[in-house]
């Protein structure tokens, strides 16, 4: 549990270990740390096959373990760490046992379904977990709850929006609580036509205006799929009905989400959109901490402005509560076909408007009615991978 209180230059460093440490929440945790390195000190560091960023990180830092996971590139990672005092592994196995090395906090950033059982592994040693990785909770949100509450481990979120709600919610008066309220930016297609939309290339996709992210979270803003899957995740961390989870767009990106309450009231978390907010918000938990991130000004803003999602356009906000209120794996095989239909419009294989069609004729294509266990989860991600990539390799996807 995070449990500091005081003055934090009375207290030893918080030990923090980096999961996906040279992606974009792991580069904006780095920066963050920089700014204060009296209050933390880096335990391990993970990476997928960026040997070179990692090694730049593992030796700024000093970080006790240094993890790859690309088995094949464990030799250049131990060359450039060679006169260290860092550990080098290499491996998915690796990958969870550096989640599991004591440390106070792990921010998870791994993007996708692998960062299921390394996040698993922080939790079972009951460390606060600082959880971006969305695909967490949409792969296996009961059994990853179950394991929180079983070894009293803090979840803390850092996806924008679900920060946003962590900051606003009364944890005390969850019964007074009407609905949550995601914000959608509408991602650089929210004006355009279904036609444009059709033609659009991973150029066009990538442009998002206002945040900056990885390639495969800034099509899944594009598609909306990312407020499909923000919708399951916020149904397991809150406990919140889904009918009860709403999302409107809200295209400047100031209002993270809000709260709606019993009586009336609204609350809301403002902020520029920078990820380090909501990552400086977890790091200090249940303090605050200086960080130089952009602050916000109303008055040049003028006007925020919000409005409904167009699910014709976007149909990836449908198929995910269908998924949710299907329970059982769809959740599961929701997620990996998304992530083999991004891939594929990324490689120009698939065109854009066909990324959410492969997405459900690969949920009608897997049998995923079970409630699965870890492994089955494991096995039904593999079998909707393996289903998604042979509908996008024949027509109508294809050819």
């Amino acid at each position: 549990m995070v449990t500091d209180a005081g003055n934090p230059s009375d207290r030893a460093p918080r030990r923090v270990t980096l999961l996906g440490a040279t992606g974009s929440i792991g580069s904006s945790t780095c920066d963050l740390i920089a700014q204060a390195p009296e209050r933390f000190r880096v335990e391990a560091v993970t990476a997928n096959t960026d040997v070179d960023g990692l090694a730049v990180i593992a030796r700024r830092f000093g970080a006790a373990a240094a993890v790859i996971a690309d088995p094949s590139l464990y030799g250049p990672l131990a060359e450039r760490l060679s006169g260290t005092d860092t550990h080098v592994a290499a491996g998915p196995e690796a990958l969870a046992e550096a989640a599991a090395r004591p440390a106070d906090l792990v921010v998870g950033g791994i993007v996708g379904s692998a960062g299921l059982e390394p996040s698993l592994a922080a939790l079972r040693q009951g460390t606060a977990l600082a959880l971006a990785n969305k695909e967490c909770l949409v792969c296996a949100g009961k059994l990853f709850m179950d394991e929180a509450e079983r070894s009293g481990a803090d979840i803390l979120p850092i996806d924008s929006e679900h920060n946003a709600i962590f900051q606003v919610l009364d944890q005390g008066g969850r019964s007074a609580v009407e609905r949550l309220i995601l914000t959608a930016s509408g991602g650089p297609f929210r004006t355009a036509s279904l036609t444009s939309m059709q033609a659009a290339t991973p150029e066009d996709a990538l442009a998002h205006p206002t945040w900056d992210m990885g390639a495969k979270v800034s099509i899944d803003s594009a598609t909306m799929m990312n407020k499909g899957l923000e919708i399951i995740e916020a149904y397991y961390l809150f406990g919140m009905p889904a009918p009860a989870i709403e999302v409107v767009v809200h295209p400047q990106s100031i209002v993270h989400s809000l709260v709606a309450y019993a009586d009336g009231s609204v609350l809301a978390q403002l902020g520029c959109p920078d990820m380090r907010i909501p990552i400086a918000h977890a790091l200090a938990y249940p303090e605050r901490m200086a960080a130089d991130t952009p602050r916000l000004d109303l008055a040049a803003l003028g006007q925020l402005t919000f409005e409904e999602p167009d699910t014709t356009r976007f149909p990836s906000l449908r198929l995910a509560r269908s998924a949710l209120d299907a329970q059982g794996g769809a959740t599961a095989v929701l997620n990996a076909a998304n992530e083999i239909a991004v891939g594929a419009f990324l490689q120009r294989r698939l065109g854009f408007m066909a990324i959410p069609g492969l997405v459900e004729d690969t949920l009608s294509a897997v049998n995923w009615s079970q409630a699965p266990d870890l492994e089955s989860v494991i096995a039904l991600d593999a079998e909707a991978r393996r289903k998604a990539a042979e509908l996008a390799s024949a027509p109508p996807y294809s050819g």
